[in-house]
C-alpha cells in the first residue's frame, strides 16, 4: 500500500508541475483577453481579465487580483465567477481579476532549488524571478494603462502556485499588498522558506501587508504551513496582517475551493 501512495503522490507532484492536473466545467465570464510579448519569459504570454458589473458605467479606479494558473480551463473562471457571487452579496468590494494563462508551469512558478529531488518534478533553473519580473515590470504597467486602477494589488494561488506566492511574499514583499496562498508546496527546495522564514521576516519593510494561507491534509504540505504559522507567531513584523487557515478535513485537490471565499473576504477587505 506504501509504495502505491508513494507512486500517486509522484503523479501527484508532475502533473502540478506541468499543468494544474484537474479541469472543471466552470460557465466562463464575460472577460477580455490580451497578449503580451515578454522579454524576461521570452514568448507571448495570454492575459485573462475580469473587471466587475459596473467598470463600464462606472468612473471609479479598482484595486487588482493577480492570478497565476489564470487560464480560460484553469482556475480564472471559478475565482472570477466567485468574485462576481461575492460581490452581489456585498462581501467585497469591486476587484479587477488579471488571471496569467499557464505556458510551461512548473519553470514560472518554482525558483531555484539545490535539491537533487526537486528535478524530477519541476526545472530547477528559477525560472520564478523572471515570471516575477514578467509580472512586476511588463504586465502590471500594462494593466494600469488600460485599466482603471488603483495602488494596491494582491495574488492568489495554488499548490505550485502557492509556492510562487509564498516565495514572492517572503523574498519580494513590496510586490503586492496581500497574499492568498492555498496549500502552497512549500517542500520545493528542502523546505527552503520554511527554515529561513524568521530571516526573511526580519527583513520585511515597513509597510502594510496582508497574508492568509491554508494548508490540507496533505502531510508534505501541512507540516510546513504549519511551521510557517508557528514562526509568525514568534517574529510577525509589526504591519503584517495575516491568518492561517487550518483545513486537515480538505485534501490538495479540494482545498482551493473549499477556502476561496472565506480567503477573498478576508484578504479583499482593508
Amino acid at each position: 500500500m506504501k509504495k502505491i501512495i508513494f507512486i500517486s503522490f509522484i503523479a501527484a507532484l508532475t502533473i502540478s508541475c506541468k499543468s494544474k492536473g484537474t479541469i472543471y466545467n466552470d460557465p466562463i465570464p464575460q472577460h477580455d483577453t490580451l497578449t503580451i510579448a515578454s522579454k524576461f519569459v521570452n514568448e507571448n504570454r495570454v492575459i485573462n481579465i475580469w473587471t466587475p458589473p459596473n467598470y463600464k458605467e462606472s468612473t471609479d479606479s479598482f484595486p487588482v487580483l493577480y492570478m497565476p494558473d489564470g487560464g480560460i480551463k484553469e482556475d480564472f473562471p471559478h475565482i472570477a465567477n466567485t468574485l462576481e457571487k461575492l460581490l452581489s452579496e456585498n462581501k467585497i468590494p469591486p476587484f479587477i481579476l488579471v488571471g496569467i494563462e499557464n505556458t510551461e508551469r512548473g519553470r514560472d512558478l518554482s525558483g531555484f532549488s539545490e535539491a537533487e529531488y526537486d528535478k524530477q518534478f519541476c526545472p530547477v533553473t528559477d525560472g520564478a524571478k523572471d515570471f516575477r519580473a514578467f509580472i512586476s515590470e511588463e504586465l502590471m504597467p500594462e494593466i494600469n494603462k488600460k485599466y482603471r486602477t488603483t495602488s494596491r494589488k494582491g495574488i492568489i494561488g495554488e499548490s505550485l502556485a502557492g509556492l510562487f506566492v509564498m516565495e514572492t511574499f517572503f523574498t519580494k514583499p513590496k510586490t503586492f499588498d496581500f497574499y492568498i496562498a492555498m496549500d502552497p508546496s512549500l517542500w520545493w527546495n528542502d523546505h527552503y522558506l520554511t527554515k529561513n522564514a524568521d530571516s526573511l521576516l526580519s527583513k520585511f519593510p515597513d509597510q502594510k501587508l496582508k497574508l492568509w494561507f491554508a494548508g490540507s491534509s496533505a502531510e508534505d504540505i501541512s507540516e510546513f504551513t504549519n511551521k510557517v504559522e508557528q514562526t509568525l507567531k514568534e517574529s510577525s513584523p509589526q504591519k503584517l496582517t495575516w491568518k492561517y487557515s487550518d483545513e486537515p478535513n480538505e485534501k490538495h485537490n479540494t482545498i482551493f475551493r473549499a477556502t476561496k471565499e472565506k480567503a477573498l473576504i478576508w484578504s479583499l477587505n482593508e
